[in-house]
């Protein structure tokens, strides 16, 4: 006979109930009364239990049949638990959730100086974050401008190819990330991607985040989230600073010496997470007895279809359902022993000029919240090896930067950038105009060109293949007249800086390498967790100037 309890002290306060899947025209209620349904039949009393949408995500591996696929999230009430064998008894896919906070334990040292974090990106930001509510009052510094001043200097250099080196789409408050889609995603599973969510909502984000399988923020609400965030730093008593290079590092007894265009800051540990385009910093660090390596990254292009389009191929005569939005793909082929693949997809998004340096082309995919312009874009990128481009820090920064240049050149300069239609580039030909679909790089700024002068043959070779690879798997991607825009390089750092399991890079104790530019994040989510990951670190070490801690 069949044990009915349910209830142990030893089981679950908090746990999932996964994979129910409703029809589009189903009421969202009605996944909790399945789920009160199911517990019953297992032997778990419903009435006991605190029952809320968890996770929302779409199947649409059947066109003619697309579901939206539902995790409830359970949550006892007083001392009640239930039991692993009761779990087990349920027919959704269900287990456990993981709902203890962060542990933040303090250090015994202390310094006369607070910790400072170079770079703005949601690693550095998320570090300050955390230091400043505990009472470090940590200093921020960025080369770049506020959030403000950015978006105005990255509006003139769309218009007018006016170019700030030193604040542009790669530098300046929230780094690369804040001129993106702002996707949420990541397949590290830790108990900081929901701190993190929560966060991004209490500084401004929409709610749905917390919801969504695949959440994003989109640019335009991104911008206010992180002023949001820095001036919440500020009011803790930390202190933002902007265009405040860091330019080297020096050793003082038990403390830090930041030299900087700003003057040298004192402090007693230091965050590096410079972003994955500060070629400079990595020329410094080089040059300063720092362990680095390289490591594979990715080069491409952006490819653009019409939005509609992409939805009809993946949701069929669903498309335009307004509970599934704009459709989102992931492709990739290994085929042939190299790898090549789509990158941050940005639905009814655009072509950004993401340019750091002078005399080069960069694009990078940026979309709004509603996702609503007429183009979709994605990176199309082929894997990189160290042996590929000679094997060392200097050569992989220079490999991107020659693609760069070679982009810059077959603009025409002006920083327009160079286009292709796929048909063109699939059958070796160049010079035909874009006209069903329009690019939308600088608002019309490109030049037709031939992306085979641009790329080595390894990367023309695995780009051609991918796109007859996922024309197969997604009807219509290698179209004809969709639009290749070059050239993606700036996906990933090209290096890392080496760190030990302290988190402090290799011989240097007090310098914290974190973040995408470190080479240990690879996103928004995975770089914030970096940074709370070193907060944690120099908590553990040094004391926190808060009484009450």
């Amino acid at each position: 006979m069949m044990d009915k309890r349910a209830v142990q002290a030893s089981g679950y306060s908090v746990f999932m109930i996964g994979g129910i899947a409703i029809s589009l025209d189903t009421d969202e209620n009605e996944v909790l009364q399945l789920a009160a349904k199911e517990l019953r039949r297992a032997g778990i009393n419903p009435a006991r239990l605190n029952l809320s949408i968890y996770k929302r995500s779409v199947d649409a591996r059947k066109k003619n049949s697309i579901k939206l696929v539902y995790s409830v999230r359970a949550t006892a009430e007083g001392d009640y638990r239930v039991s692993e064998e009761a779990l087990k008894r349920v027919k959704y896919p269900s287990t456990p959730i993981n709902d203890n906070a962060m542990e933040f334990s303090f250090g015994d040292e202390v310094s006369e100086y607070p910790p400072l974090v170079v770079g703005m990106g949601p690693c550095g930001i998320f570090c300050a974050l955390l230091l400043a509510e505990n009472g470090y009052r940590p200093i921020l510094i960025d080369r770049g401008d506020g959030i403000a001043e950015r978006v105005r200097k990255t509006t003139r250099f769309t218009r007018d190819g006016e170019l700030d080196p030193e604040s542009n789409i790669q530098f300046g408050a929230g780094g690369a990330g804040t001129f993106s889609d702002g996707k949420l995603v990541t397949r590290v599973n830790d108990a900081r991607i929901n701190y993190i969510l929560r966060r991004f909502c209490d500084f401004g984000a929409p709610e749905d985040i917390l919801v969504n399988a695949k959440p994003h923020i989109g640019t335009d609400l991104l911008v206010n989230v992180v002023d949001n965030m820095l001036a919440r730093i500020r009011e803790l008593g930390g202190k933002v600073i902007y265009r405040c290079r860091l330019d080297g590092i020096e050793y003082l007894e038990n403390n830090v010496r930041a030299v900087t265009t700003s003057g040298d800051i004192m402090c007693s540990s230091l965050v590096l997470a410079p972003g994955h385009s500060a070629r400079d910093t990595y020329e410094m660090l080089m040059k300063s007895s720092f362990s680095l390596a390289v490591k594979p990254f990715s080069v491409g292009v952006r490819i653009e279809h019409l939005a509609d389009d992409i939805d009809r191929a993946l949701y069929g005569d669903f498309a335009g359902h307004a509970k599934l939005g704009r459709a989102e793909y992931h492709l990739s082929d290994t085929t042939s022993g190299r790898g090549v693949y789509t990158f941050c997809m940005c639905p009814g998004g655009e072509v950004v000029a993401a340019a750091s340096e002078r005399g080069g082309v960069v694009v990078n995919g940026m979309s709004k919240h509603a996702r609503d312009g007429v183009n979709s874009n994605s990176a199309v990128l082929v894997s990189v090896r160290p042996d590929d481009i000679g094997g060392t820090c200097r050569d992989a920064i220079e490999f991107q930067r020659r693609l760069e240049r070679a982009a810059f050149e077959m603009g025409g300069g002006d920083y327009y950038a160079p286009v292709q239609t796929v048909g063109d580039f699939l059958n070796g030909k160049s010079g035909t105009e874009p006209s069903r679909i329009i690019p939308t790089y600088r608002d019309g700024k490109y030049k037709c060109a031939d992306m085979n002068k641009i790329f080595p043959e390894f990367v023309s070779s695995e780009l051609k293949l991918g796109l007859n690879s996922f024309d197969r798997k997604l009807s219509g991607f290698a179209c004809s007249d969709a639009v290749l825009t070059g050239v993606e390089t700036r996906t990933s750092a090209p290096v890392r800086i080496l760190r030990g399991e302290d988190m402090c890079a290799i011989g240097h104790d007090r310098i914290y390498p974190c973040g995408e530019g470190a080479g240990y994040a690879g996103g928004i989510t995975s770089a914030a967790m970096d940074g709370i990951r070193v907060a944690e670190e120099i908590a553990k070490k040094y004391n926190s100037e808060n009484d009450e801690n």
